[in-house]
């Protein structure tokens, strides 16, 4: 699958999970994939203080969440100069005009247009598109309509859609505009449970923002997005949790990254539709 072997990162500009980032892109990278990046606006995506401390202490599951491991990786990373390069994803895809905008019809229809001409480019140029996680998707990147219009692309090409922690939630609001209906209806998924949610701070610890506990429960929203013919896996005890359902390849968290890594590359490589339930 795939011709290119280009990969698209989406990425918050408030910041991401070091490892939910670094953890499929070396297992891509080993695989032969190359990366670009791209945010909301194009401002570089700063990396979450917490993920590279290993002697942050996850108050949800009450143990240090980062491994000295996976820290190393994440600084690693962060050393080099990939993320300058980061893209801007509004000069990419246009947006939708308001219904009360003069000469609307019009404004309209050039957005269909752009938008088709952003998305055949970007399914051209990618084999997958990558949601990376951490707290940081919450603001920018869950209710983004650019965003939206990118994965809508991918999904009506058939071609990979992968996903971590929050930025899974990107998934439930990608819905065509008239059906509005959202893409993983009658899918596998798993997210964030319940479990492993925050009460106050959502992982922006070490940053100069705190938006208190996350806007809404990723488990109840997941759940009701598949509907009564998919599913929704917490796999709340279980150390990890990957699901693909094609298109989609989701993971719960950080821990679950570098198995996340090894089914993105198995979906790419060889053609893995399904796993993990």
């Amino acid at each position: 699958m795939g011709t290119n072997k280009r990969v698209l990162a989406v990425m918050s500009e408030w910041g991401y999970w070091g490892i939910e980032l670094v953890g499929p892109l070396n297992k891509l990278v080993a695989a032969g994939y190359e990366f670009d990046f791209v945010t909301p606006k194009g401002k570089r995506s700063p990396v979450l203080p917490p993920s590279t401390d290993p002697t942050y202490q996850d108050p949800p599951l009450g143990v240090c969440v980062t491994t000295p491991e996976d820290a190393a990786l994440v600084v690693a990373f962060e050393k080099t100069n990939q993320l300058d390069k980061t893209l801007n994803l509004s000069a990419i895809f246009p947006e939708r005009p308001y219904f009360s905008s003069d000469n609307f019809l019009r404004q309209f229809e050039a957005y269909y247009e752009k938008r088709r001409i952003a998305q055949a480019k970007a399914v051209a140029d990618y084999d997958a598109i990558l949601l990376v996680g951490g707290s940081g998707p919450i603001v920018d990147m869950v209710n983004n309509q650019r965003l939206h219009d990118l994965v809508l692309g991918f999904h009506a090409a058939d071609k990979p859609i992968g996903a971590i922690c929050y930025g899974v939630a990107t998934l439930v609001f990608a819905r065509d505009f008239n059906e509005r209906k959202s893409i993983i209806a009658g899918k596998h998924v798993t997210g964030h449970c319940i479990e492993y949610d925050y009460h106050d701070g959502t992982g922006f610890v070490g940053t100069d923002f705190n938006m208190g506990p996350p806007p809404y429960v990723l488990e109840y929203i997941l759940a009701d997005a598949v509907g009564p013919n998919g599913q929704y896996h917490g796999n709340f005890g279980k150390r990890t949790s990957v699901i693909v359902d094609y298109p989609f390849i989701t993971a719960r968290s950080l821990q679950c990254a570098h198995e996340f890594g090894d089914r993105f590359v198995d979906v790419l490589t060889k053609g893995l539709k399904r796993s993990g339930w």
